[in-house]
């Protein structure tokens, strides 16, 4: 007869005991897809929002890296849309680019006219048009909060920044943020701001963009321009929109890249710091990085400049991703344990319960084998059950979820986004959870199989 035949047959006769086991496969295989689903869309979440920002691979003056942000005039990249116009022209990198844009990037300090607050910012000079199609990516079908503004609908003296910068400057109600804390009123304090009569002479001859209401707050950003010596640009803030991460948000300046340009450079020829490229896909990382290469050996190889990936440019994503990994790997080690330990004495029980039929099966001239096999085959209907419903139960769980879309901060965000498990996205996790339940649910029978086997027949048959 079919020994899966009989190993079913054999599972019925104690209902509650294979139901036990069955609940012991099913919840650990749930909780393993649910636990992957859900690292794996953190890892995407978090790679969306990095990626929309900065995109995948980007060109750098040498040196720019470690002493360009202190420095952007010294480090700046002319002639960047020649450069640009190759990389898109190209016959193998063109068709994976979504996205190559140039930016100018700075540091600097933003105070608002009429508030004694100022902060150090991060200043980003972008091409309007880029930037939205850049903040539009979602390679993954994550569902982030977008981050696209408006900027493009305004003229050059006009700024974008981020929610964490107008609470700072205390411009939430002149933006009509509504989920933007007011300080206390101890801390309003009754000084009045004071600036240095030079720079206050530049701030005031700085105009306010024409069209933009007279009621729309106003930012001065002051950094150094070319020999270090300050320049100051008063914009005005036309939207405040959440960036994705926490240290963004607090710092974050979005302007036209002619307006950068003329704050940086003024008179003299405008450079970039960066030429950024965003991918189609994250997977074409390598390839297009390898062809960069290549490109930058060959026609761009008096250029000077150095690639850096998405990766690269943000460690802390490597450190996070490494932290779940380790999480998920943690977890899922205990469920197979106690998988493994559940369906070992389920399988010894049962030995027990039936040695006096072993022993029969024994007289009657089946071989060692033939045991082990009929145990074996017990625990791999086990396993293929248990994992068959394990995927049941992880789905409707996951689907519950995401329908009720619970909202949280993953650590270092500055948004909010729905919990997700989508693990059907994943079919090497689904195969290889049922794999690994069949292999611990075997290793379970398997020993306590190849003790029945060894059994003496004697024995057996007189066991009472």
């Amino acid at each position: 007869m079919n020994p899966f035949v009989l190993a079913a047959r054999n599972l019925q006769r104690n209902g509650r005991r294979t139901l036990v086991t069955l609940l012991a496969l099913v919840i650990g295989t749930a909780a393993i897809l649910l636990l992957g689903g859900y690292a794996r869309d953190i890892t995407y979440g978090l790679q969306t929002i990095y990626v929309q920002r900065s995109g995948h691979l980007q060109l750098f003056r040498s040196g720019y890296p470690d002493f360009g942000m202190g420095n952007p005039s010294a480090y700046g990249i002319a002639d960047s849309n020649a450069i640009i116009d190759l990389v898109q022209q190209d016959a193998e990198l063109g068709p994976m680019l979504t996205v190559a844009t140039d930016m100018l990037h700075f540091g600097g300090i933003a105070a608002s006219p009429g508030q004694t607050t100022s902060i150090t910012v991060v200043g980003h000079g972008v091409v309007a048009q880029d930037q939205q199609r850049m903040l539009a990516w979602n390679g993954h079908d994550v569902p982030t909060p977008s981050a696209q503004h408006d900027l493009g609908d305004f003229g050059t003296e006009t700024a974008v920044i981020g929610i964490g910068v107008a609470r700072m400057l205390q411009m939430c109600d002149a933006l009509g943020l509504l989920e933007c804390p007011r300080p206390p009123a101890s801390a309003d304090g009754d000084a009045s701001p004071t600036m240095p009569g030079d720079l206050a002479v530049l701030a005031t001859h700085e105009a306010t963009q024409p069209g933009v209401a007279d009621a729309t707050p106003q930012l001065d950003v002051l950094t150094a321009s070319i020999g270090g010596a300050p320049n100051i640009a008063r914009l005005a803030v036309v939207q405040a929109v959440r960036q994705g991460l926490k240290d963004f948000d607090n710092t974050y300046v979005a302007m036209h890249l002619a307006q950068a340009q003329k704050l940086i450079f003024g008179p003299e020829d405008p450079k970039v710091t960066t030429i950024v490229m965003q991918l189609a896909q994250t997977e074409q990382i390598t390839a297009a990085r390898e062809r960069l290469q290549w490109l930058l050996s060959g026609p761009l190889h008096d250029a000077d400049l150095e690639i850096r990936d998405v990766f690269e440019l943000h460690p802390t994503y490597g450190q996070t991703i490494s932290m779940v990994r380790a999480l998920f790997a943690f977890v899922a080690s205990l469920l197979v344990v106690i998988v493994l330990f559940t369906v070992s004495n389920t399988m010894s029980i049962a030995i027990m319960e039936r040695t006096e039929e072993i022993g029969t099966l024994r007289a009657m001239g089946v071989q060692r084998k033939g045991i082990r096999w009929l145990f074996i085959a017990e625990g791999m209907l086990l396993a293929a059950t248990g994992w068959l419903a394990g995927v049941v139960l992880a789905f409707v769980v996951a689907w519950g979820l995401e329908r009720l879309g619970i909202p949280w901060s993953p650590p270092g965000m500055a948004i909010e986004i729905p919990v997700t498990a989508r693990f059907w996205n994943a079919p090497l996790l689904i195969v290889l959870t049922g794999l690994g339940m069949a292999l611990v649910s075997i290793l379970s029978a398997w020993l306590p199989a190849r003790r029945a086997a060894h059994m003496n027949i004697v024995d057996a048959l007189r066991h009472v």
